[in-house]
This record gives structure tokens, sequence and C-alpha cells, in this order.
């Protein structure tokens, strides 16, 4: 068995993929309108579905806003550069909600960004938590 993708329901479909694509680097890798459903999906990841765990995005045509709630955590990227990685989000629009650092009693170093439907992306640095070193997102509350 293989973890396949995660689902995030988003209310501007373009805009969550400006974020997932343009600030945080991910691939469009296919998108599909389906009519009789009144819905879209699009599917965005570092790598081909079938090596790699994806996003997939479901927008609802007509809803343009979620309640998020509070069971749903955050989604994590490991990165080489984390405080790098930061800057490079910034400087494309992103919004750095926590900042690098130290996580609360431990010491992974990790940070936290919010895309448009106020969905938190965990940053984790590579190496900090016991997970070897590899490149994948390039600098761009525990």
């Amino acid at each position: 068995m293989r973890l396949l993708h995660t689902m995030l329901r988003v209310g501007n479909l373009e805009e969550s993929l400006n974020f997932y694509c343009d600030v945080l680097g991910m691939q469009l890798l296919r998108k599909k309108d389906y009519p009789g459903g009144e819905f879209t999906l699009a599917f965005v990841g570092y790598g081909d579905e079938a090596d790699n765990t994806v996003l997939e995005l479901t927008h609802n045509w007509g809803t343009d806003r979620y309640d998020l709630g509070d069971a749903y955590g955050h989604i994590a990227i490991g990165v080489n550069d984390i405080y790098g990685t930061c800057e490079a989000i910034r400087s494309r629009g992103g919004k750095v909600s926590r900042e690098p650092g130290p996580m609360k009693h431990g010491t992974t170093v990790i940070a936290f960004v919010e895309d448009p439907n106020g969905y938190k992306v965990e940053l984790i640095q590579l190496g900090t938590q016991g997970t070897p070193a590899t490149p994948q997102l390039a600098t761009q509350e525990h």
C-alpha cells in the first residue's frame, strides 16, 4: 500500500493553484472539470503521481469558502533551507504565519505558512528531525 493524495476543498481554485504552484513550487499534474457534479479536481505535487504523494484540490462550483473546523491540522513539506524557503515564499506573496525556529519542547526546526483558504502548511528543516536532507522545495504549533 502507498499513500496517494490528500484532498483539500478550496473556495477559489485559481488562487489555490497560484499558491501551491507559484508560491510553493509544486506542479499542476492534472485538472478536470466534472460538469455533471459541478466540481473541478486539480492535482498538484513535486513529482509524478506514480512515485509521489500529491494534493487533490477540489473546487465545488458555487462554493467560495469553507469552515475549516478544529480537527484538521496541516500538511508538511520537508525543505533543505527553511529560512531561505520562508523568504522565497514571502517574496512570492505567501503568508508566513510562524517564523522558522525550533518547535516547542523539541529540536525540529519548523515554520508554518498559510494557503488562501486558511489551511496550514508546515515546513520542516530536513535533517533536524531524523529525516536525511534531500532536495525537494528549492529555496523558494505543535
